[in-house]
């Protein structure tokens, strides 16, 4: 058997997520998928994927062996689209994660200007406030934002967000503007609470960041599980939100909301492009990154300059706590 045909098996399995749908996707009969993972995973001595009757998964040995086939894949493709004078021509299906609004908001309007360009790429976009396996759920290229945990894959910084204060002009005019965190206290404010969290916002103690925190507790006038819902009331005068800096460009830049404290903000968090090939990868997934790093970091550079601080006015008696930790 053809030994790189066997390392496109075991890719086509992980990718499919099953056997039958690996079959489907070469052509083949399940029993010969089944037949030819178990040889290659015999001649290597060791298990590449952990079956269960409800899927499959990479054990940790063949999350890395996946990742050295599919250098090796693309290498064989890059030598073969060379001789047939394609290697400049970025072709074939992309499969892209992102979250969930940052990738409605920033990600699907570039990947938009992408395929117009490429015309012979076509595209997945997957996108998910959980942090997808590139490997496991067959990605070529993740958008990610905060801490990176996984040390095999390869990280381009594009940028960075913050996480902000906004309220909406009617707000701030009817209430005041807070020129401190401690005037936060008299402010009604809603809560993004997607999961089990605190009750609590956090900022720096001063423009220096020297590692204490000001933490205020609040008792939120509006609770809500989804951001697009809490800036829709913030935009309609019913509080000041805590956002990341990306959700709310567009709102900022058309003076639907206020950017408040900036002085008091914790230090962004850095947005990354992944992608799990480190070398040879194929002309579609190099064109992206290649394409995607630009015009991330332009978008990214926009955001961090957002800012449109109002006047100062009083604010009548709130019902938040407020502390300071180190």
């Amino acid at each position: 058997m053809d030994r790189l045909d066997e390392l496109a098996v075991f890719v086509a399995v992980l990718d499919s997520g099953s056997m039958a749908a690996a079959a489907r996707r070469l052509y083949r009969s399940p029993p010969s998928i089944s037949r030819i993972l178990a040889g290659l995973e015999q001649r290597l001595g060791a298990r590449l994927i952990d079956r269960t009757t409800r899927r499959l998964a990479p054990t940790e040995f063949g999350r890395h062996f996946a990742m050295q086939a599919r250098d090796l894949i693309a290498q064989y493709e890059a030598l073969t689209r060379a001789a047939t004078h394609e290697a400049d021509q970025p072709a074939g299906m992309l499969r892209i994660t992102a979250p969930a609004t940052f990738g409605r908001r920033h990600v699907a309007p570039m990947l938009s200007d992408f395929l117009l360009r490429f015309e012979r790429v076509r595209a997945t976009l997957v996108l998910s406030d959980r942090n997808l396996d590139l490997i496991e759920d067959g990605l070529d290229v993740a958008i990610r934002i905060g801490a990176l945990t996984d040390s095999t894959l390869v990280a381009r910084k594009v940028g960075s967000v913050g996480r902000i204060l906004v309220a909406s002009p009617a707000y701030l005019e009817k209430r005041g503007t807070p020129r401190s965190v401690r005037d936060l206290a008299n402010h009604d404010s809603i809560l993004i609470e997607s999961r089990p969290v605190a009750r609590e916002w956090r900022f720096a103690s001063g423009p220096h960041d020297c590692g204490q925190r000001q933490v205020i507790r609040l008792t939120p006038r509006v609770l809500a599980n989804d951001v697009e819902g809490a800036i829709a009331m913030a935009r309609a005068g019913l509080g000041i939100v805590q956002v990341l800096s990306y959700q709310v460009t567009e709102e900022l830049s058309a003076g639907h909301l206020v950017r408040l404290l900036p002085e008091a903000e914790l230090p962004p968090t850095t947005v990354h492009l992944i992608s799990t090939c480190t070398s040879h990868r194929p002309a579609k997934t190099t064109a992206f990154l290649d394409f995607a790093a630009n015009a991330l970091e332009q978008r990214l550079r926009v955001i961090s300059r957002s800012s449109n601080p109002p006047a100062p006015t009083m604010s009548p008696p709130g019902n938040h706590e407020i502390e300071t930790r180190q």
